[in-house]
């Protein structure tokens, strides 16, 4: 932190001045956080006193010939993960984790359907998750569980000797981002977030366009995740034991940043050139989710521990600046009846792009690209990686191919002893703006100072290489049955 800005968290009496590490659950609306007792952490956390001690971006890990993988946590996203993987070649799934066994074996029958053996089975409690682990056949751990699981499951994989993915996000506490980024430097053990979104068909267009100066100077981007998902979440079987609905009972912040975010730090050069230096964030009132579940309780008995008025604001709006002076808008709403959007707008001084509503649109100038103009664009700008795979991509599935995108594209640099696209400092980075966005708004949307996890590093650090100069080599061998 500067000085100014430390001194003033410090002393200058902010009602209930305090930095959301593993009390993440105790910051609520911002008009209560007078009644709120949170431990003062914001010195150790946002500020720590970390000394770099391997740089992991650019970090290339010796080559697998064949990726083995264990994937832990066989739900909405786990599955579909697995069936992604089976369509690659150099890919092996060594083992399968899940507390309930049904979704193992669902997940088996996957393979066998496909004409591939078992994988070894882990079920039946919380923590058999630790003996996949340890299993000496592993190289990579896939981790698709409840958020509050990723941070413990990676930093154990990665002590382990594995290599780890995770579902979005990585961390749910500034301390647990730190977690994962010493980790990551201590084993030398690649550690990534799979934020799909950075493999959508029209970011990495615009990630291309941007490479290449296209849009000039870029001035602003703004990024979302607004997806209708009030009934999903007050259902009793889409996510285990609710966890989904206490997230947003108990936190109140930009909870799901990623989508949005992911491919605008990487327009940006964020942790490669340039930082995110602080965040203001602002929440609604809650105008949905709290009367749901006091319908739903009037009904049910199930839902009554539910029905408090402690849920998080329908909308959240997050600002971010940037050390070179870029401007970045966030926002969040999972509870108000909206079309999808993921918004993805660039502004640059010469052009800019917006992906939401759709159709996906690009200007240059003053005026908006037509039907002709767009195809010329997308011909000299289309990246090489959708040039290889993006029709193979679109017939597999996964979120329109991007999903499947994601995956060919890790296993091809592991299998090549390639630099991952995202490492570990993306991931905390990424992440952390949930923790940095309900301490802003717990405090009158006051701004905090954002932490540089890469100690300086940024400044040195080169941005990804889409080229496929290297590598670009592992086969694809579609199944018979096409991903939904």
């Amino acid at each position: 932190m500067k000085s100014s800005r430390r001194k003033f968290l410090e002393l200058g009496g902010l009602t209930g001045a305090a930095m959301l590490t593993g009390l993440s659950s105790c910051i609520n609306k911002g008009e209560n956080a007078e009644k709120i007792k949170v431990k003062d952490v914001t010195k150790n956390a946002v500020s720590k006193n970390h000394t770099q001690r391997f740089n992991m971006s650019g970090y290339a890990a010796p080559k697998l010939d064949k990726v083995h993988i264990g994937y832990v946590g066989l739900g909405n996203r786990g599955t579909p993960a697995v069936k992604t993987i089976t369509n690659l070649e150099g890919v092996e799934v060594t083992a399968l984790c899940d507390i309930n066994e049904d979704r193992v074996e669902r997940s088996q029958k996957i393979l066998t359907d496909c004409g591939i053996k078992r994988a070894k089975s882990y079920s039946g409690n919380k923590e058999v998750w630790k003996s996949m682990c340890e299993n000496p056949d592993i190289d990579l751990i896939y981790v698709t569980t409840p958020w509050a699981w990723h941070t413990p499951m990676a930093v154990y994989a990665m002590e382990c000797g594995k290599h780890v993915v995770t579902e979005v996000p990585a961390a749910k506490t500034i301390d647990e981002c730190w977690q994962l980024v010493e980790t990551s430097e201590k084993t030398h053990k690649h550690m990534m977030m799979l934020e799909n979104c950075c493999y959508g068909f029209f970011e990495l267009l615009t990630l291309n366009m941007a490479r290449d100066g296209y849009f000039g100077d870029i001035v602003h981007v703004a990024g979302g995740y607004i997806h209708d998902l009030l009934e999903g979440n007050f259902s009793k079987t889409k996510y285990s034991e609710m966890w989904r609905l206490k997230e947003n009972q108990e936190r109140n912040g930009n909870l799901y940043p990623t989508h949005g975010l992911g491919p605008l730090c990487q327009v940006l050069n964020i942790n490669r050139g340039d930082k995110m230096e602080y965040l203001s964030s602002m929440s609604s009132d809650d105008f949905s989710m709290g009367k749901m579940a006091s319908e739903l309780a009037a009904k049910d008995d199930y839902y009554k521990p539910y029905n408090t008025n402690s849920y998080r604001g329908n909308m959240n709006t997050s600002f971010i600046r940037t050390h070179n002076g870029k401007t970045m808008l966030i926002e969040h709403d999972v509870s108000s009846h909206r079309p999808y959007s993921r918004i993805h707008q660039i502004t640059g001084t010469e052009g800019m792009a917006l992906e939401y509503p759709l159709p996906s649109r690009i200007a240059k100038g003053d005026h908006w690209m037509d039907d002709k103009e767009m195809k010329e664009l997308e011909g000299k700008y289309t990246p090489p990686i959708i040039k290889k795979i993006g029709a193979l991509a679109k017939e597999a599935g996964g979120h329109g191919g991007m999903d499947f995108i994601l995956a060919w594209r890790l296993i091809d640099l592991l299998r090549n002893g390639l630099p991952l696209d995202q490492n570990v400092y993306d991931a905390a980075l990424w992440s952390s703006i949930s923790s940095l966005s309900e301490w802003s708004v717990a405090n009158r949307s006051n701004s905090i100072d954002v932490p540089d996890f890469t100690c300086g590093s940024w400044k040195s650090n080169v941005p990804v290489d889409l080229s496929l100069s290297e590598g670009g080599n592992t086969k694809i061998k579609l199944s018979d049955k096409k991903q939904e």
